[in-house]
Parts: structure tokens; sequence; C-alpha cells
């Protein structure tokens, strides 16, 4: 611990205890300086004042009870009398000059780092804390030069204690305006205006998923990014298998960064006396002393990530060090709110701040709370990025400034450009945002995740195309991407307990499609993923025919022009196919790991690969295209080969080098055992040998033939899955989607659960597990019954189905072991 009367200290010389003297982010970045440099982790060197600097000066200037006068009994929802009290109470801090001995320990301090451009930032003594953050509350100067500027921009730091907002924010939390004092941080700048910075979570911050690492990037300065005016790339990164050494990158977003903030080299001293004349006026402005300005980024540049994969890889392998220091320290996990900045000079990483994350990390995992919409046939009228998962609707209001709180009513939606902490009383009072800029860590996410608000931020262009006044609907709730549509949409919150849940002898499994929605859907207990379905994927991620990526001269010219704008940044129009699905395939993977996910190749219909982009010249008119061309027949045929090379890649990248050996492929529609041959073949000479490196191949069991010739299929599979849709057409010799015998369908039907238990008992006799992924177990509580009895491996699920079936077989289970049991003696 520090001596309590010191005024200005290096911070290596601080940490984590000292939180009191030299507020959360200052004894943060001394704790990272002394705790994680041994582990490369880079920090800008610098110094702080300490809280008792700040108060022995409001002590010697007679500030105190001034102070207490204008901030007594204030109501912070007053918002005239909030600018006031804000405005006098910074009046008085910048008319009063710092203490001789403050400033010559400040300036001792700076000599002594070289008195380099500095960043001059805020360090309340109830900041960063693990229940409240008091994120930008008070203000940064950035690129400070010279001893006259960085007094001036010290000055200023003290005075933004008592912005409008700081105050509102204290109020609100409960923390008594004397009693937070502030320490400021002065750090060497970071050449980050030539290079590029951004913030990152470890921990997913919609869905409180703590296995990944959500990393923005963007050039120039962070500021942009923090303030959410830009929209920043993103990097989603596995924890677990990056520990391993693997290069894990679920998905890469690439941003729009239109701008960056950069350093303003000729208005340097112009900008420090700016500040210095601003002070002697008592006027704050946080553009003075900032040497800074905004540039266009160059559309060659805007097309690229900012940073490397390596680079990504090396910042989120930093925010684990720093999460495992941090849940050290306090006992408990502790999910980290990380800044970070690349030196665009000299190419070196550099963490900027650390902060425990406030909101996610308080949710219960004790209960699952979701929103869906309810069946409607609306389509999104804008979207962007989706915080949270929640839904809300109400009427659209359109407001540029937050001087215009009084236009605003309780309820409203509040859409504007960006937000920052002046809008803060604004968003306590709406039950959603949109924005046009920002990305998921910017200021309007943090606080929405806080006030638990629906917001979509990044759409680009929301306050020109809504209108004032209109009712729209925000949804959350369908992955990544926000929806916004016209009208109230309706729809229904669901809360379900997920502690105390019975155990299975039968698995468990759940079928997933979309990847955007797979952490939040991990959250469920089950015992993995009996389906994974690549279709979707291909069709609403990638929306291309493999084909046509492989032959592109076959496609029309049109079509070629659009897959040349989807593909845009790739080597090889084919790196795009195995890029978007291998990020598909990993994060369903990794949000299960290590629990089993079995991936079903493509199952496309001719039909609907036709509807895919470039795909008409590729695919053949079928009269009946579920007994056609599909499955394992198109893998080793001449017209899709290739095709299904890119699938195999994709799978390679996602075992091997994400390191997700947990994923299990599964061959669909294979009807006969030498087509199951040429499958494992052309597996087999794209790298994915069954046998190596604990590779499993499955098979569907869903004709009739896999079932009769269990045996020959069981030599080639480890384990088989039942598609009780299709075996139940093919044994009833029907189609399900023509309305003439739709109703014949039912696989109840005595035949149907023949072939079932046939298929349940010959797997048993081979050693190999079996499992049935359809609707039916959870529709029928018969069907579930004959599953249960005839002794089946697992049950794959649709997520609103899971946990009532696992209910349902519990009871089964427990039923049937009672009456195996006999009667009690």
């Amino acid at each position: 611990m520090l001596p309590a009367d010191l005024l200005v200290v290096p911070l290596q010389q601080v940490g984590l205890e000292d939180i009191a003297i030299v507020g959360g982010k200052n004894a943060s970045l001394g704790e990272l300086i002394q705790a994680l440099a041994a582990a490369g982790v880079n920090v800008p060197s610098g110094f702080a004042t300490t809280a008792a600097a700040y108060r022995q000066w409001i002590a010697s200037a007679g500030l105190a009870e001034p102070l207490q006068a204008l901030l007594t009994d204030l109501d912070a929802g007053d918002l005239v009398a909030l600018q006031a009290a804000g405005a006098a109470a910074r009046s008085l801090l910048l008319a009063a000059p710092l203490p001789n001995d403050l400033v010559a320990a400040i300036l001792e301090a700076y000599r002594a780092l070289g008195a380099p451009p500095v960043a001059v930032r805020s360090s309340a003594t109830a900041e960063d804390l693990p229940d409240a953050s008091f994120a930008g509350q008070q203000e940064t100067f950035l690129n400070v030069r010279g001893e006259a500027a960085l007094i001036a921009a010290c000055r200023r730091c003290y005075a933004s204690l008592f912005t409008d907002r700081a105050i509102s924010y204290r109020q609100i939390h409960g923390y008594a305006h004397g009693e937070v004092a502030l320490s400021i941080g002065v750090q060497r700048m970071v050449r980050s205006d030539r290079g590029a910075s951004g913030v990152m979570f470890s921990i997913d911050t919609e869905t409180g998923f703590r296995d990944a690492v959500l990393l923005t990037a963007a050039y120039g300065l962070g500021e942009l990014v923090v303030q959410g005016a830009v929209n920043p790339d993103e990097h989603l990164i596995f924890k677990p298998t990056l520990a391993d050494g693997f290069a894990p990158i679920l998905s890469r977003r690439l941003g729009s960064k239109a701008v960056r903030l950069v350093y303003a080299e000729a208005a340097a001293a112009a900008a420090g006396q700016l500040a210095a004349d601003q002070c002697n006026a008592g006027i704050l402005d946080p553009a003075a002393g900032s040497a800074t300005r905004s540039e266009a980024v160059p559309e060659a540049e805007r097309c690229r990530f900012a940073i490397t994969d390596a680079e990504a890889l090396q910042l989120a392998r930093w925010a684990c060090a720093i999460e495992a220091h941090y849940s050290a320290r306090r006992g408990a996990p502790t999910p980290m709110d990380i800044e970070w900045a690349r030196d665009g000079e000299t190419g070196e990483l550099f963490i900027l701040q650390a902060r425990p994350e406030t909101v996610q990390s308080r949710q219960s995992a004790a209960v699952l709370r979701s929103w869906q919409l309810q069946p409607h046939d609306h389509a999104p009228i804008l979207s962007g990025r989706a915080i949270g998962t929640s839904v809300s609707s109400g009427q659209a209001r359109l407001i540029a400034d937050p001087a215009e709180i009084q236009r605003f009513r309780p309820g409203d939606l509040l859409v504007t450009r960006r937000t920052d902490p002046d809008w803060e009383p604004i968003l306590r009072r709406c039950s959603g945002v949109v924005t046009d800029q920002g990305g998921r860590t910017c200021h309007a996410a943090i606080i929405a995740r806080e006030l638990g608000l629906t917001a979509i931020v990044g759409t680009g262009d929301a306050t020109s195309r809504l209108c004032d006044g209109q009712t729209i609907t925000l949804s959350c709730c369908e992955g990544d991407v926000g929806h916004v549509y016209d009208g109230a949409l309706p729809f229904r919150v669901e809360e379900q307990r997920l502690d105390a849940l019975p155990a299975t002898r039968t698995r468990i499994l759940m079928n997933v499609g979309n990847p955007e929605e797979a952490f939040n859907l991990a959250r469920i207990p089950c015992d993995g993923v009996g389906l994974a379905r690549l279709e979707f994927i291909i069709a609403n991620h990638i929306r291309v025919h493999p084909m046509a990526l492989l032959q592109p001269e076959r496609v029309a010219l049109a079509q070629r022009q659009q897959i040349a704008e989807l593909t845009q940044g790739y080597d090889q129009p084919q790196d795009y196919y195995v890029d978007r699905l291998s990020q598909g395939m990993g994060r369903i993977a990794a949000a299960f790991y290590p629990r089993p996910v079995i991936l079903r190749f493509s199952d496309f219909k001719s039909n609907e690969y036709a509807r895919l982009l470039g795909g008409a010249g590729f695919e053949p008119r079928e009269e009946n295209p579920m007994l056609g061309w599909r499955g394992a027949s198109r893998y080793s045929s001449a017209g899709f080969r290739e095709a299904f090379a890119l699938e195999c890649q994709a799978l390679k990248r996602v075992r091997e080098g994400m390191g997700l050996t947990n994923v299990i492929p599964m061959v669909p529609f294979c009807r006969t055992p030498e087509e199951a041959d040429r499958v494992l073949a052309e597996m087999a000479r794209a790298g994915l040998v069954r046998g190596q490196n604990g590779l499993q191949v499955y098979g569907m069991c869903e004709l009739p033939s896999n079932v009769i010739a269990i045996e020959a299929f069981a030599a080639r599979f480890d384990g088989f899955s039942i598609g009780s849709n299709d075996l139940t057409q093919l044994v009833l010799g029907l189609d399900r989607d023509s309305a003439l015998v739709a109703e014949l369908f039912d696989e109840r039907q005595e035949a149907v659960l023949q072939m079932i238990r046939l298929a349940i008992r010959s797997a048993h006799r081979c050693g190999r597990p079996i499992g049935l992924c359809g609707q039916a177990p959870s529709d029928y509580p018969d069907f579930a019954r004959f599953l249960v009895e005839e002794g089946i491996d697992s049950i794959s699920l649709n997520p609103d189905a899971l946990l009532r079936t696992r209910l349902q077989v519990a009871a089964l289970e427990a039923e049937l072991a009672v009456g195996c049991a006999g009667p009690p003696p």
C-alpha cells in the first residue's frame, strides 16, 4: 500500500490494492504492469496523481462547501437543474489554480518520461468496479504536448468529475459526490493514429458465453470506437483451444471503418494554448487540448481488416491472461473489458485499459430468459448489430441532440446517429435504441446492456429511413443481426429454470442450424448437438452455389458481378466459401465444446441448390428432387466432387486449425455401402481420414436400405442418427409435401415403428450408438416412450422442445426403472 500523502506516483508502483489512492483505472494499469509484463503484456508507461492530491486541492481552495451546496438535493432527472449545477461546479474547479507543489510533481514526472505526447485520463476512486463501470463519465485528452498543455489538461480532467453525466450517474448509483475523488493518469501516447485500436471483452457481450473473446478494431485512435462513431471490424476467438496453441478465430466481420482519429501535428501547440486559455476562462471543452482530427479512411483500407489474424490471436491471449489474473486476485471468475492499441510506427501492441465487465458477468445462470417473435410475414425495414437478445416495440423518436430530452416520452425508442455519455438521461427513459453508427463495444451498446435495453447499432441510415413517431419493433432475438420492423409485432418472453434438472440415461441433444444463435442456445442444458445443419450457413451466410465459385465462367455476367462483390478481399472465390463455412461450423462446435457436435454434410436437393446465387446452371431439373441427386450421391460425382472438397476443407480447418475435435461429420442419404466407401475416399483425399486424430464419421439412417443393411454400413460408420422424416416417407411411400397424401404421414405408424425398432437393435448388435433427430418425440409422448423403451442412445430436438422433452424422458426412465425392479418385498 502506498503512503497516503503522495501527490504523484509512477504507474508501475500501484496495484489493485491502491484503488482508493489512484482510482480504478490507474490501479488496474499498474496491476497489469506489475503482474503481466513478464507474460509479454505491454502497457504504455506513465504516472498518476493521487486522490490525496485532489482532496488537498479541494480543501485548500475552499471548494468542498460550495460544491456540496450546489449538489445537495439536486434532482438529476431535471435536465435544466442538472445542467446549471454541473456548469457551476465545473466553473468552480476551473477557476481554482492547482497548488504549486502538485504542478511541480506533475511536471517532474512528465520530464522523467522524456516529455513525450501523452494521453491524460481520469481515474475515479469509484470507477471500474465489478458492480459499476462509470465508463466515459469523465473526459479524456489525447496527444497532449508540452508542459502548459499538460497542466491545462489536468485541470480540465479534475473539472470533468462534475460533468452532467457524471453527476447523474453517481446519484443514480448512490455514490456521494464528496466521497468520490479523482486521480489523473498520464500515459505515453501510442501512435495508433497510424495503426489501429479498439476494445475487447473476454466474454461474449450479448449472450454471456464465457469461452469467447470479442475483439473490435478500427484504424486510428480508439476514441471513435468507444464513442460509436465508426463501425469497427469484429473478431470472435475461442479461448479453450487458443490456450492449446490453435488459431480458433470463430468469425470475422468486416466493419465500414469510414473515419479515423489521428494526430493534428501542426495544431498541438495551438490546442495546448487554447486549453490553457479556456481553463483561465472557466470553460470545459473536450476538444481543446486534444490535438486530434478526424479524417476519411481510403476505400482500399476500409475493405481490409484493420489488424491481422496473428494480431487478433495475440490480443486474445492477452485478454485470457488478464482475465485469469483478475479472477485469481478476486477469487471469482472476472470477465474483462479491455482497450488496446497498435502502434503504427513500431507495430507493437499495447493494452490501454482493463476493467471488470459489469453486465453479463452478473447475470444468473440458473434462469434462461428468451424472447420470441410470434409468426409474421413482415420483412425487416432496417438491420444492424443486435445488442442483447430482447424485443421491444414503441414509437420511434428521432433526436439529434440530448438537449431535446423534453421531446422524449418514457417508453419511446431512441433513434439517433450515435450516443455518448451525455445521452444517458434519455437512455434511462427509453425502451430501446437504434443508431446509425457504432459496433458491439460502442457507448450505446454498453449502456443498453447495463440498462437492459433492446438496441440495434450500426444500421448506417436509421435516422434517414425511420420517421419520428413511427411505430416500430426492434428484434434482437434472431441472432447477431438485429432487425427493425414496421409496426408493433407480437412477441412473447419465456423464463425457464435451468437448475436441478434431472439426469437421463438417454442423451438429450439439440438440433442447431443458425450459428449466430449457438452461444445463447448452449445455455440450455443438453448433452451436445445431434444435428448441425450446413444448409442454413450456405443459404444465409454464403448464398452462393459452390460450383459457381469454382467455375465462374459458367455463371451469367450479372450474377458473376454479385459473386465478385461477396468474395471481395479473398485471393480465390472458393476461399470465401471455405472461410464462411468453417466459421459457421466452428461457432456451433465452440458453443457446445467439448460436448459432441454431429455436423451433417450438405443435403440440399437440386431445386434448393438451384436457388443459390449462380446455381441454376449447375443443377438438373428433377421430377422428384427428394429421391434424386442429393446427399452422398453428390459427393463423389463429377458435377459436385470439387464442391464437396470445399466442405471437407472447412471441416479440416475447424478440427485441425481451430482445435475443435468435438465435431463429428455425418453423411446424409447414403443409399448403399459402396456409396459410403466413395464418400470416405473423397474425405480422405481432402485430409479427413476416419480414425485419424480421433475422427469419427456418422451416417444418417433414413432409408430402408440403411436399416436392412445396417451391418454393412456399421463397418463404414461409427454411429447413426435416424432421420425420422425421410424414413417415414420412404417406408410409407409418400411425399408429405403433397396435400393429397400428407395426412398419411405419421411416424407412429406400425411399419415405421418396426423399422426404427430394427434399426436400434441392429445398431446395438453391431456396437454402434444410434440416435434420432426429429420433432416426433416432442410432439407425441407415446413416440418418446417407444424410443426410451427400445433403448435408443440419444434424441435430438429443436431448442424450444428440449427442456420439456428432457423432463418427459426422465419421468419415463424412472417409471420404467420402477417397473423393471418389480414390486417391493
